[in-house]
């Protein structure tokens, strides 16, 4: 089976060549490897590139364990270069394997494997790119390393548009589907239910877990697995740091330290298990802190967590809608509308949240996700927080089911979630 991820295709394409080091992130098993290895690579044979030309380094493969050591890698990377006249593609998958535990953790011990990648850069018949599925590989650090010659291109799990037509079901049954396992590629060639959640299973304990202990030298693993499956439990809600600790106290788990927690969730943000969406003042213009919202990458492996005993829908659907937002490029944050309003007489201070402020360059949509609008009565309530936001930027509501797009009195756009999962430009309906 064939998975065509064109929107990252098409972006390696137009960065062929262009000096700067192509870092592909993203979280592990998502598709980085295929995406570069198998898609990017024919076409590149298929665009008249030699084989021989194409430098294939799987950091994670044991056949080339020996290559994690930066110099051996360097060393290995110039003997296949072999002809200054030809023009070759360097390839380095899962690259923080070549980054210790220490110079991950230690700002000011120097990071071998920059120095390798800058040497590359100073060729000028060599192509570079690599993979990791760490943020922490590529943030502050590789950008100063890199001098502004490091150029992201984050990738996800697959989006249901990528999904649903080679799931081989019907897009009701394929939703739900993608809403209980996820969208991670090999999701798809598991032959049953089962097989699925086996797969999900292993991936959290085997794979993720794993990956953050050791890379971060974790001695209460316990402690890190429970705060997982609090976050798990509460996408969609607002947390902090504080609010956890007392999810912890309340539910009697063992008690976790606010600066650990914090810490914890900085790992799992860096890792891309998890995506925070920050509280942004419409009215303010302005970034409130926290608390705030975070969301799964995946939700078959928020789901897998939770022994998939928590299957509720509205937040679910939230959470997919949030990560569409982000697979189409979009800056996404929690939005805010602060009133004064009378009550008994009253004058009071209200919040109303807008569940998306989505921005693009000059591009804003403020967007509801709402299950299901079954009266009037829910209409107004899911539109109350837009008719107060005072600019002429679209507002949407997304509805569960295959509702067609309309517009009522207040110019709010009403759609159905397979308009908006299934057409990239739904946005602009």
């Amino acid at each position: 089976m064939e998975i065509r991820r064109d929107r990252y295709l098409k972006k390696l394409i137009r960065k062929r060549n262009n000096g700067l080091i192509k870092v592909i992130t993203g979280i592990r098993r998502c598709g980085k490897s295929y995406l570069l290895f198998s898609l990017y690579y024919d076409y590149l044979i298929n665009d008249g590139v030699p084989e021989d030309c194409i430098i294939s380094v799987p950091l994670d493969d044991d056949d080339y364990v020996e290559y994690c050591d930066p110099q051996k890698l360097n060393e290995y990377i110039k003997s296949r270069m072999t002809d200054s006249k030809k023009h070759y593609y360097v390839f380095i998958d899962e690259a923080q394997y070549a980054i210790t535990t220490k110079e991950m953790k230690d700002p000011d011990v120097p990071i071998r494997l920059y120095g390798v990648l800058n040497g590359l850069l100073r060729k000028k018949n060599v192509d570079v790119y690599v993979t990791g599925s760490n943020s922490k590989f590529l943030s502050s650090d590789i950008m100063t390393e890199f001098r502004g010659r490091g150029d992201e291109i984050h990738i996800a799990p697959l989006s249901f548009s990528e999904y649903f037509p080679v799931s081989g079901k019907d897009k009701y049954d394929a939703w739900q589907d993608y809403l209980f396992y996820g969208g991670l590629p090999h999701i798809l060639a598991e032959p049953d239910n089962e097989s699925k959640e086996v797969y999900l299973d292993r991936l959290n304990s085997e794979i993720y877990m794993r990956d953050i202990v050791e890379r971060y030298d974790i001695r209460d693993v316990d402690a890190l697995d429970s705060l997982m499956r609090v976050i798990a439990s509460a996408i969609g809600s607002l947390s902090n740091p504080l609010r956890i600790s007392d999810t912890f106290k309340s539910n009697g788990y063992k008690s976790i330290s606010i600066p650990t927690i914090s810490n914890y969730l900085k790992y799992l943000t860096e890792s891309f298990i998890i995506q925070k969406a920050e509280r942004y003042d419409i009215k303010g213009r302005k970034y409130i802190g926290t608390p705030l919202k975070y969301y799964y990458t995946d939700l078959g492996l928020r789901n897998a967590l939770l022994n998939f005993r928590q299957f509720e829908e509205t937040h679910l659907m939230e959470n997919a809608i949030y990560n569409e937002l982000i697979y189409r490029g979009y800056k996404v944050d929690v939005g805010v509308v602060d009133l004064r309003v009378n009550e008994s007489g009253k004058r009071i201070h209200k919040q109303l949240e807008v569940d998306f402020v989505v921005n693009q360059g000059s591009k804003r949509y403020y967007i509801q996700s709402a299950y299901a609008l079954p009266n009037q009565e829910k209409i107004e309530q899911e539109q109350a927080s837009l008719i107060k936001i005072p600019d002429s930027f679209k507002k949407i509501i997304i509805t569960g089911g295959n509702t067609p797009v309309w517009r009522n009195d207040y110019g709010i756009t009403i759609m159905g979630l397979f308009d908006f999962m299934l057409n990239e430009d739904s946005l602009d309906y």
